[in-house]
């Protein structure tokens, strides 16, 4: 899935911090004898109904040190505060500052230029962290906004800052319209895509790869029609990283799966029409 949905959003949150970033049998198949039609309209992203099928992210902050153990790919950067350069599809510099011992900041950046900040609180047990993010990939366009929280199941190492150890995704909060909406428009054999942080992009239905409008990681996007709905698959450099099934359910909620093929990780979530 692309950094232009919800489930991205929280990629990010995570790489930079938004990866990115998804059936139920029984609503996947009352949605066959839906009008393909009524997919078409802007919808917004039930927060409440994000579910997170993935290994526990694993962070280790010791020593002048920090490391996304888990971000695809990994990588470490000394905690001072400067940028430094690391190898990520989104960014190409992060910061790592340490502002207590519950609490840091990371900025990335791509191209000299600020694509995202994120504030990590660590709660006073260690037993959870909430992350505020603020994500300004696409330049002249509103930024997407949010908090996420994780809670822990691993361990902290001795010594180590209390952001250190495993933890699983529980929830997402206060995410604002450009994290949480999104427009589909079928028209004819054409499937458009957008949002308002910037993200946007119109497919053939079965035809070639397009570029994703606004993806810093120069993503494409193929669209095809399935027996439910419609397929999204994101590639880069000709691999396919990550699909997006969009499905109407009998209740006329839009029922979305996001599989991360480079995470191994699984999201799931409904969208109402506004």
């Amino acid at each position: 899935m692309h950094k232009a949905t919800i489930i991205a959003a929280l990629a990010a949150a995570s790489l930079l911090a938004l990866s990115a970033c998804k059936q139920q049998p029984a609503a996947n198949e009352a949605a066959g004898t839906a009008a393909a039609g009524d997919i078409n309209g802007t919808w917004k992203a039930d927060l409440d109904s994000v579910k997170f099928d993935q290994k526990p992210d694993e962070y280790l902050l010791q020593a002048g040190q920090y490391s996304c153990k888990t971000c695809t790919p990994p990588y470490t950067v000394a905690a001072d505060g400067v940028s430094h350069p690391i190898q990520t599809p989104y960014a190409d510099a992060m910061a790592v500052k340490v502002v207590d011992d519950h609490n840091i900041v990371r900025t990335a950046s791509k191209g000299g230029r600020q694509i995202a900040e994120t504030k990590i609180a660590v709660s006073a047990d260690g037993n959870s962290f909430t992350g505020s993010f603020v994500d300004s990939s696409v330049e002249g366009k509103p930024p997407q906004k949010g908090e996420y929280t994780e809670t822990r199941v691993g361990p902290a190492p001795a010594g180590a800052h209390a952001i250190s150890g495993q933890w699983k995704p529980a929830k997402l909060q206060n995410f604002n319209a450009e994290a949480m909406t999104f427009s589909i428009n079928v028209e004819g054999d054409t499937f458009h895509y957008s949002n308002p942080a910037g993200y946007s992009f119109d497919a053939k239905i079965g035809g070639p790869d397009v570029p994703i409008k606004g993806d810093l990681a120069g993503t494409t996007a193929s669209v095809t029609k399935t027996d439910t709905g419609y397929l999204e698959s994101d590639k880069r450099d000709g691999k396919v990283v990550g699909t997006t099934s969009f499905t109407l359910g009998a209740d006329g909620k839009l029922q979305g799966v996001g599989e991360d093929k480079l995470a191994g990780s699984k999201t799931t979530f409904t969208a109402t029409k506004q």
